[in-house]
């Protein structure tokens, strides 16, 4: 009995190391905004395939990845058992980019074929905290002298009446800025929004606090809030490397040290006012500013069957592009085509400006002489705060040369009692004729070639099936193929994340893994460089092509911590296409020799 328990026992401990475990860790489950978080990845085997998930609320850096091994010691009825498994680790630094609770969803990896998840992961984001600063470290005094500010030219505007935003970088003259980037934009959610490019940026002296800086307009942009109510702007936040001036020891080095910055303006609240309700016109529609309008006719006189366009428009300062002109009412006499609509609008810091018209293409139907009742528009008039309507002018349109009676007819649609007479039809000239007697397929040839036929198709199945088993049991082959396909797979994926450093080279990387996966029969365990080189030497590859192959993974590996432009992975992703064309050449001349 105890023999049992004791093999039971070992069988337990065995399977025990013998199970995959992926976890992600971080060092606790609270952060302030202005921390880093350490995520990190444990796998207690050699992995392969990494793919972690999406990390959309945080600037991510990393990962690294570091391989070791663990040894475990037990000891059973006085014998000592030792045991070394092997384990991966990948670090990812993330920053915060907003407050509050967020979920990062597991990662997967695989593991001789089978693929694991981790476990997600919950952090709480809370507010900034003030960091530990040495007094005496200059660097560390540089958020003193550096500052983004949003101004904002109204903060209780009405619905619809423009607002600007100016975004202003505050840093002290002695300070050299440069490679300025904006890593977090608002949304501007509950208002239209529209930037101006800033051009040939230029620093000028300024005040901030009663203190001297240099400072640059680095962003303009104009708001219309589209609804009331206290609407808050989410951040702007910029990094920058900043070039601080450094007590030197020598006179070989540098007077400056440069210190990567990042600065936020802080989210900001407008409160929008709603437009009054006493005095709004019915017709109201929502254009606020100041406004003409008029309604132009191409022509007033017209033959029967000519077309002539009548323009309704709205010209001026304000919410132009948004809101709706008042619809055109004609004559039943008219054949109205649907209005084509037109913006000449300009958006400086000051508001929209210009015009906007629908322009109605009309044919007249019916002689007579036809009214055009005066149109009203309504707006609020932002100089006054009140309602203002406009009517434009009457005219009357002339239709000669046509049928009916040249009498002044009427511009209200009910009192039209113009009808149009359909004499004549055309006759149906399309028949449908169908046989009196219709013939049967029973007992005819096609009927017994049709019932015959699924017979001839056995042998082939019996073919077929063998082909599909030999395919599954061929577990070598199968592990190649897969292989081949996760290479192309990566490939595909490296390309589509072309500008995206990280996810880029990892998919490149994969990739390389893969193919020599295929190629060589190897496992991620063996994946030493040079192992790869001796290997490929001696399938009779290249020198040169296994020297731009592994050039490529060490390429690889160490982009994914250095900085890249597009260009750069562009070019990298030309390459490792290049290189795995050309050792598949020439691994399948090798092979076929």
């Amino acid at each position: 009995m105890k023999k049992i328990f004791l093999i039971f026992a070992i069988l337990i401990q065995y399977t025990a190391f013998a199970q995959v475990k992926f976890e992600a860790v971080t060092d606790k489950d609270i952060y302030a905004l202005n921390e880093k978080i350490l995520l990190t990845y444990i796998i207690n085997n050699d992995g392969d395939n990494f793919d972690p998930p999406r990390l959309d609320g945080f600037r991510v850096e990393g990962p690294s990845i570091s391989k070791g091994k663990n040894t475990s010691i037990t000891i059973v009825n006085g014998k000592v058992n030792s045991r070394r498994e092997i384990f991966t680790q990948l670090n990812f630094f993330l920053t915060p980019k907003s407050k509050g609770t967020f979920t990062i969803q597991p990662a997967t990896i695989e593991y001789e074929g089978v693929i694991y998840k981790s476990n997600p992961v919950v952090v709480k984001i809370v507010d900034a905290i003030q960091m530990p600063v040495d007094p005496n470290d200059p660097l560390a005094q540089v958020g003193e002298g550096v500052f983004l500010v949003a101004d904002i030219s109204k903060q209780n505007p009405y619905v619809n009446e423009p607002v600007t935003v100016v975004y202003k970088v505050y840093f002290d003259p002695r300070y050299g800025v440069n490679n300025v980037r904006e890593t977090e934009n608002p949304a501007y959610n509950g208002f239209w929004s529209q930037f101006q490019d800033m051009k040939n940026l230029k620093a000028v002296l300024a005040k901030y606090n009663g203190k001297d800086y240099a400072m640059v307009e680095w962003r303009k942009v104009i708001l219309y809030p589209l609804e009331a109510g206290n609407k808050n702007l989410d951040p702007l936040t910029i990094t920058m490397d900043v070039n601080v001036p450094v007590r030197r020891t020598s006179y070989s080095e540098s007077p400056y040290q440069t210190v990567r910055k990042t600065i936020s303006a802080g989210a900001r609240a407008i409160n929008v006012k709603p437009l009054p309700e006493v005095n709004k016109p019915i017709d109201f529609k929502g254009a606020v500013g100041d406004f003409a309008f008029k309604i132009v006719p191409s022509k007033k006189q017209v033959k029967y069957g000519e077309s002539l366009d009548l323009v309704v428009e709205v010209s001026g300062k304000g919410n132009l592009k948004l809101f709706e002109l008042p619809k055109l009412e004609l004559p039943s006499a008219f054949d109205v085509f649907e209005p084509k609509h037109n913006e000449e609008v300009n958006t400086p810091l000051s508001g929209m400006i210009g015009k906007i018209s629908d322009t109605y293409t009309i044919v007249p139907q019916t002689k007579g002489k036809y009214p055009i009742k005066p149109l009203v528009f309504s707006y609020f008039d932002l100089k006054s705060n009140s309602y203002k309507t406009i009517s434009s002018e009457e005219f009357i349109i002339d239709v000669i040369d046509g049928p009916g009676l040249a009498t002044v007819a009427s511009n209200d649609p009910e009192k039209q009692d113009i009808t149009k007479s359909e004499t004549f039809q055309f006759i149906n000239r399309k028949t449908n004729f169908e046989p009196i007697n219709k013939s049967t397929p029973f007992g005819s040839n096609i009927y017994y070639s049709l019932l015959l036929l699924p017979l001839c198709f056995i042998p082939i199945l019996f073919i077929v099936k063998r082909k599909t088993d030999e395919y599954v049991s061929d577990e070598y082959g199968n592990k190649i193929r897969m292989n081949n396909k996760l290479a192309k797979k990566y490939l595909g994926e490296a390309k589509k994340q072309l500008g995206n450093k990280v996810p880029f080279y990892l998919a490149i990387e994969k990739a390389l893994h893969n193919f020599l996966k295929a190629k060589l029969n190897i496992e991620t365990s063996e994946m030493d460089k040079e192992n790869i080189q001796l290997l490929l030497v001696q399938k009779n590859a290249s020198q040169e092509s296994v020297a731009n192959f592994i050039n490529i993974m060490k390429s690889a590996e160490f982009a994914r911590y250095a900085p890249s432009s597009d260009d750069t992975m562009k070019l990298d992703f030309e390459k490792a296409v290049e290189s795995i064309s050309l050792l598949e050449k020439e691994l399948t001349q090798t092979k076929s020799v």
